[in-house]
């Protein structure tokens, strides 16, 4: 006679349940830990949008009759595509023309806060192998992604909550603050629930990220096509989640309804995410990588080669939104020249220039300068990816010296960047042309994207000084020189910034053409500086060790 030890089905689900989630309460404080620093600055980034734009507007606009007169900037269509349906334009007011021209930009901020972190915690803990090293420990098949997503949830409803307070703070409505705050954190976590999605598909990080932000550019495209076409939107509105975010029309109509279809969506999608997690291998995709050619173009042998193939990525995505902004900005043109009777004088000040085209077309070269330095920091970060994943260790072991490797990773950054900056002064260039008609301000926008040319260098120099010297600070003193170069170029006069923080930007000291003629003493002062930072970071880079902070 025999005793069965089974036990009932019931409890074996429950165990098999359990231990799928064993240690998500220490996975999530361990992910809190990590980003410490990282998700407080997201976080006040969203604070910072609403605070700033919610104090900046009676300054622009003193009166209703000005706010009133700059409605147009948001209402024509080439506006609408910028920002949003343009809700409540007829009757304008404060809160509305910040929902109109600026919440958008909040639900852009939310989603790709998840898309980094979502990927940062699953996908490249993976690809890395610390994810392995955990799972020998006591947790589960889905814990990382259990405690990614709550951590993505706190992180959404603190910034949603921040919104709220702050929105309620200046004085606007309650009703369509909360729905502003809840439109924000529902957007962001539906994004929370694509990467997730995208983090099963590819074995690598970078091209989890690269669909993740794909689906975002496809919902900001069709969103803006759909909000072209009549203001309050279309049914093309209603494809994208970022127009089911606009279509609350906070502070006007505000509709409760579109955030259903938010919260739909991220839920759909985290089931999805759940279900391939549980059909695929451990740190294996659903969709395996393509096997590389037998044999190695001739162009890898060499470091140019090797710089231009690992940098080809960063150029095409970068290059591509950039342009994409610039032509955007070119069309927007006549729209700035239409309101630029009744545009009241603290706006005008934002272009520097009581002749408005002029100003405008320098505002342009400086804008796209702005997202170029933003570009060379994340081409730089690539060299540090190198370094800590161990490549970099295997081409150095080869005949390439440290001076030739770095040299030509610098090189390549800072021809992508000078291409990507004259390309877009061609497209922007192009844009203003045809919706003014005036065929000499392709040159002009040229000339004032390469007036600016030396601000983005001089962020590239500084960068690789600190990679040859503390590599740890690329990513935090790059995005601040950035922050910087945005501050400065477009608030510093609203703002009545001090002289010596206007000095920090490289941009400050440069001509704004067609406002201010030319000035090659400071083009050429900064490239040196350039030169000399880049200098100092190949000799830093010669003498430190490898993988050593």
């Amino acid at each position: 006679m025999t005793t069965s030890t089974h036990a009932p089905r019931h409890r074996q689900a429950e165990t098999t349940a359990a231990s799928r989630l064993a240690g998500t309460g220490t996975m999530i404080r361990l992910a809190l830990r990590r980003d410490r620093l990282r998700l407080p600055a997201w976080i006040a980034g969203h604070g910072l949008l609403v605070l700033y734009i919610g104090s900046t507007l009676p300054q622009l606009a003193p009166t209703k009759e000005d706010l009133a007169g700059i409605t147009s900037l948001l209402s024509q269509p080439v506006g609408r595509m910028f920002t949003g349906p343009a809700f409540g334009m007829d009757d304008v007011t404060y809160e509305r023309f910040f929902a109109a021209g600026y919440v958008p930009y909040l639900f852009i901020l939310a989603a790709l806060m998840n898309i980094m972190l979502v990927i940062r915690h699953t996908r490249k803990e993976e690809q890395t192998g610390r994810a392995e090293l955990i799972r020998a420990s006591v947790t589960g098949r889905h814990t990382a992604l259990t405690a990614t997503l709550v951590v993505a949830a706190l992180a959404n409803i603190t910034a949603g909550a921040l919104v709220v307070l702050l929105a309620v703070a200046l004085d606007y409505a309650f009703v369509g603050s909360l729905l502003v705050g809840l439109a924000t954190a529902l957007t962001g976590f539906a994004f929370a629930g694509v990467a997730s999605v995208t983090a099963q598909l590819s074995e690598f990080s970078r091209s989890a990220t690269g669909m993740a932000g794909a689906a975002l550019g496809v919902a900001f495209v069709l969103r803006a096509l759909g909000d072209m076409i009549a203001v309050g939107g279309s049914a093309l509105s209603w494809a994208s989640p970022l127009g089911w975010a606009a279509q609350t029309a906070p502070y006007v109509e505000d509709r409760w309804t579109p955030l259903l279809l938010s919260a739909g969506l991220a839920a759909v999608t985290i089931a999805v995410a759940f279900a391939l997690q549980r059909r695929r291998d451990f740190g294996a995709s659903l969709f395996p990588p393509r096997p590389g050619p037998a044999r190695a173009a001739p162009s890898l042998g060499h470091p140019i080669g090797l710089a231009l193939r690992l940098q080809r990525g960063g150029l095409l995505g970068w290059g591509a939104a950039i342009l994409t902004l610039g032509v955007i900005d070119g069309l927007f043109t006549q729209s700035m020249l239409d309101a630029g009777e009744e545009m009241p004088p603290q706006l005008s000040a934002v272009f520097g220039s009581e002749q408005l085209l002029d100003g405008y077309v320098g505002f342009l070269g400086a804008f796209t300068a702005i997202f170029v330095a933003a570009y060379v920091v994340h081409a730089m970060q690539t060299l540090k990816a190198e370094e800590d994943t161990g490549r970099a260790d295997a081409v150095l072991a080869t005949p390439v010296n440290r001076i030739g490797w770095l040299g030509a990773h610098g090189a390549v950054i800072a021809l992508s960047a000078i291409l990507i900056t004259l390309i877009t002064g061609v497209g922007a260039g192009i844009a203003a042309a045809a919706v003014t008609g005036e065929g000499e301000l392709v040159g002009s926008l040229v000339m004032a994207h390469f007036a600016v040319l030396p601000a983005p260098l001089t962020v590239l120099g500084l960068c690789a000084a600190l990679f040859g010297l503390l590599p740890r600070l690329v990513a935090p003193v790059g995005w601040l020189l950035v922050a910087v170069l945005g501050i400065v170029d477009l608030f510093a006069d609203l703002l009545d910034l001090p002289e010596w923080f206007r000095m920090l930007s490289p941009m400050w000291h440069l001509a704004s053409v067609p406002v201010e003629g030319f000035d090659g003493a400071p083009f050429i002062v900064l490239n040196g500086v350039t030169l000399v930072a880049f200098v100092l970071g190949m000799a830093g880079f010669r003498r430190r060790q490898i993988n050593v902070v």
